[in-house]
């Protein structure tokens, strides 16, 4: 039967219907652990009962009036973010795509409200994915996204990640800011050293820039921070964040100084849905977990005993795995052989990985995820590279 959804995606053959925490039932009632987390969305894994509690009590009450209103639970959830952040305003939306494109805007506003309208590119970095709409696959530049749907949108420019002599030379008269992710996700998790991070700060202080990091993917508590650019002890100007932050339900967020901000102005920017009252009722939930004592403390530890298990399962099959990349509970196992193959072969294990680029897979439990599902999911990655390993000796056999 041909599908009336249109073929945009190569989907697994599994259909889940339940879970619970970092475990998927599928139709047929096989369990898989999760390690993908519906690629860093479920940070509290599924059917988390606060947040099923919260999005019920909601439910029955209010889901929509738009933003012509107040909506109290989004000025609690948007204090809360500021009061845990280098932020002074927030701006809601559905998406990280969404919440890059404000920033984007916000960007590109700021230079104009300070007499500078021709400072309006941004430059970001090779490997990067920052959404998938015309500006920002624009943004990421990656081909394998912009083919087909040109013209390419003007004002961004491209430089190697860790060039620094590239970037100097790529700043120009209309240059506003650099966007950056401190962990490249789609990108094969290649972690952007702490020194980087803070020299690209002091460049755009010295170069009147704006800094704007993208913690879509690595934001709410994924690194054992709540977000990623803490690591390095520097602040950006504007920030955009989701996945995590909605614990599953449809949430992305724009944070920025308000100097940053000085632009938006009422009617610069607007959004039907973003910051609906189901939203905010489950964002301010996620808060609540991620922001409770030990929390980020339980990231960092299951992390590192993830990480050192991995270490030693690298040591035992060298020739599937190459490198081990990342931090918290976002890492990357950098592959000797094709990434979707294993991706599929550890699905066969019933383990959910992610590929990425760089030829990598990435695992990214829920954040709630404990020491006994870690001591599952190497066992399963340890069938898997077997079943693999096997394969190939008997191909060049």
């Amino acid at each position: 039967m041909t599908s009336a959804l249109l073929p945009t995606y190569a989907r697994a053959p599994i259909a889940f219907e339940r879970g619970e925490g970092a475990w998927l039932v599928a139709r047929g009632g096989e369990r898989y652990l999760d390690f993908g987390a519906g690629i860093a969305v479920n940070a509290l894994g599924h059917a988390h009962p606060h947040l099923v509690a919260a999005l019920t009590e909601q439910a029955g009450k209010l889901w929509h009036t738009s933003n012509l209103f107040e909506i109290p639970d989004g000025e609690r959830l948007g204090q809360r973010l500021v009061d845990a952040t280098f932020a002074d305003v927030v701006f809601f939306t559905n998406s990280g795509a969404e919440a890059n494109e404000a920033a984007i805007k916000m960007a590109r506003k700021y230079h104009a409200a300070e007499g500078h309208p021709e400072r309006y590119r941004i430059i970001t970095f090779e490997g990067a994915f920052h959404g998938r709409t015309l500006a920002t696959i624009a943004a990421g530049g990656q081909q394998k996204y912009i083919e087909g749907f040109g013209p390419k949108v003007d004002g961004f420019d491209q430089v190697p990640t860790g060039d620094f002599e590239a970037l100097e030379a790529a700043i120009g008269p209309e240059t506003a800011a650099l966007m950056i992710e401190p962990i490249q996700g789609e990108g094969g998790v290649r972690v952007i050293p702490h020194a980087d991070l803070r020299r690209l700060r002091a460049l755009c202080d010295a170069r009147g820039l704006l800094l704007i990091m993208d913690e879509v993917q690595t934001g709410v508590g994924r690194t054992g921070r709540l977000f990623a650019h803490e690591w390095s002890g520097i602040a950006p100007d504007i920030m955009s964040a989701a996945k995590g932050i909605g614990g599953g339900f449809p949430l992305g967020v724009c944070l920025a100084t308000r100097a940053a901000a000085r632009g938006m102005t009422a009617g610069t920017h607007g959004t039907t849905f973003g910051g609906n009252p189901l939203a905010m009722a489950v964002g301010n939930a996620v808060l609540d977990v991620v922001l409770a004592d030990g929390f980020l403390d339980h990231v960092q530890q299951v992390g590192l005993v993830l990480k050192q298990k991995l270490a030693g399962l690298k040591d035992r099959h060298p020739q599937v795995f190459s490198e081990i990349r990342g931090e918290g509970l976002m890492l990357g196992l950098k592959l000797g052989v094709l990434n979707t193959d294993f991706a599929a072969a550890a699905r066969s294990e019933h383990l959910l990985v992610i590929p990425a680029g760089d030829n990598v897979v990435r695992l990214l439990p829920p954040l709630i995820v404990t020491e006994a599902d870690v001591a599952a999911a190497v066992e399963r990655l340890e069938a898997t590279a077997s079943a693999l390993a096997t394969s190939q000796r008997g191909a060049a056999e």
